[in-house]
């Protein structure tokens, strides 16, 4: 193990460091990290690896199962040439200035170089205290960390940016968490998780130094990212500046179109949780769409206020977006290419989001009048009949354009999507009656186009996914998890490798939630407690 992973300490050697090797909380000043080593584990124990990543690294097998490999990816073990360290970063929380916050529960071993010859950062969630720790501990439990490991490799084989995984690990220790903030506060099983990204720079990175007038840094952090993770801008300067801006805005757009697209919902959308690469970045409290609601959030912090709702995500990134321009204007000195970026973010993500919908849709692109009717009147049918989003669209695609159907023909194609059909049909048979009208509009407008059915339904199914990380499913993995048995982990790894894809024998992994889980702890609303 020691004799071939090099780390390259770029951003350490680069950026000014704390003065003080003290893990105490407390403020740091005119630094960008602090130096601080892991907290060693009491029993450390490997319980799954995403071997796409591993191979990343060309790990191969017997280094997997070494116990350096243990070692090393628990915390517990230093090699000559790491220099791990937290980094420090400041966040508007639901909307207000938090001041200091920082890595206040992961550390970066260093950035390692992988077979395509990319830097990629490896740091350890779950890895102890460090001076941004706050009131904390620095610790993470094994529900969340299995959530975490999860979905960071559930949302890139989605297509979606995102932070990876690399391992998951039980670190032999108990951890006291109060998971609701009721007083219920319970000992749980320690863990770590490896999570592996190009840089796990934030839009809170920037705002600290703005907020404390620390311009020259904020200036060299600034320099360093651009060179380090835009180079194609050129040489920093004020224009490089702007542009590197405008291209924040586009991805940032991207992202949140592609969040939509899915129905994922972050739960957290924090300025210290906004990537500066546009990745999806900390997977606390984040939930999936079932039945669809865009005022539902995942999170028991945010349940009066639902400021991070599914729906609000895009003009939220935006009011981000805002706040990561007033950090950067100390060093750019004019507002008006920054305020032009921000004012087309909402004209670059409804474009996107458009064609993003007309793909769901199976629909051909020309911003037609029927066109938008049909997108805008479909999210609001689901709603009212509480369809599940994913199942709904999955269905969609197998209607065939020239076929007729009856209308219980058509309610049968859908029912597998239905959380109440009998109340609907009894209760709300308006809402029944109006997605038939909305499917012969929309078998209407398909049989005018130029596609096949094999066609649409290739677009359609390459657009969405027949497999989602459904709250109940990882929980279901969590509890087996907690007994000793994390078969269950591996088998949601290997099915959301393919999300797009049949996979019959895990067909009941696409089922809709049952109504177990509808209200159960971990598989509706979660908070952000580790």
């Amino acid at each position: 193990m020691n004799n071939f992973i090099d780390f390259k300490n770029q951003l350490i050697n680069e950026l000014p460091a704390d003065e003080s090797d003290s893990k105490m909380p407390r403020q740091v000043e005119n630094a960008c990290f602090s130096l601080v080593n892991p907290t060693k584990t009491a029993d450390p124990q490997v319980i799954c690896i995403s071997n796409a990543v591993a191979k990343q690294f060309n790990f191969n097998d017997s280094e997997l199962a070494s116990d350096d490999f243990k070692k090393l990816f628990s915390g517990n073990l230093l090699l000559e040439n790491m220099k791990p360290y937290a980094m420090c970063y400041g966040g508007h929380q639901f909307g207000h200035w938090a001041g200091q916050l920082g890595d206040g529960r992961a550390i970066n071993l260093g950035e390692v170089l992988d077979n395509n010859g990319c830097i990629q950062t490896l740091q350890l969630k779950g890895a102890g205290l460090t001076p941004y720790s706050r009131t904390a501990d620095g610790l993470a439990v094994l529900r969340s960390s299995v959530r975490e490991f999860l979905c960071s490799e559930a949302m890139y084989y989605l297509g979606i940016s995102t932070t990876r995984a690399l391992s998951l690990s039980l670190t032999g220790d108990q951890v006291m968490r109060d998971m609701f903030y009721d007083g219920n506060a319970a000992f749980e099983k320690g863990a770590v998780v490896c999570r592996v990204s190009q840089s796990f720079i934030r839009f809170g990175n920037f705002q600290i130094h703005a907020s404390r007038n620390e311009t020259k840094i904020l200036k060299q952090l600034m320099d360093f990212t651009i060179s380090q993770y835009f180079p194609h801008l050129g040489s920093p300067n004020i224009k490089v500046y702007e542009q590197w801006f405008e291209e924040v805005c586009q991805s940032t757009a991207e992202l949140m179109v592609d969040w939509m697209r899915v129905g994922f919902v972050h739960g957290v959308m924090n300025t210290d949780n906004m990537s500066i690469l546009s990745q999806t970045i900390d997977y606390g409290p984040y939930g999936w769409l079932e039945n669809y609601d865009p005022e539902w959030t995942p999170n028991t912090t945010d349940a009066e206020g639902r400021r991070y709702s599914y729906g609000n995500q895009p003009q939220i990134a935006q009011w981000n977006l805002f706040q990561l321009a007033n950090a950067l204007l100390p060093v750019i000195g004019r507002a008006e290419v920054l305020e032009k970026s921000l004012a087309s973010f909402s004209e670059q993500y409804e474009g996107l989001s458009h064609a993003m919908y007309c793909r769901k849709l199976g629909l051909v692109l020309n911003n037609s009048k029927i066109e938008k009717e049909l997108i805008n009147e479909i999210f609001l049918i689901l709603q009212q009949s509480e369809l599940d989003m994913t199942l709904f669209f999955r269905c969609l695609s197998k209607l065939s354009m020239n076929a007729t159907y009856s209308e219980q023909q058509l309610i049968n194609h859908f029912k597998s999507a239905f959380y109440n059909l009998e109340k609907l049909k009894t209760t709300h048979s308006k809402n029944v009656v109006s997605l038939i009208k909305w499917l012969r509009k929309y078998l209407l407008q398909i049989a005018q186009q130029k596609l096949s059915d094999e066609e649409r339904k290739k677009i359609m199914n390459q657009t969405n996914p027949k497999y989602i990380l459904r709250n109940y499913l990882v929980q279901v993995a969590i509890d087996k998890a907690d007994l000793g048995d994390y078969s269950e982990i591996e088998k949601l790894l290997n099915i959301m490798k393919k999300p797009y894809d049949e996979q019959e024998q895990y067909e009941s992994y696409a089922a809709r939630r049952p109504d177990w889980a509808k209200n159960k702890a971990g598989c509706s609303m979660l908070s952000c407690s580790s």
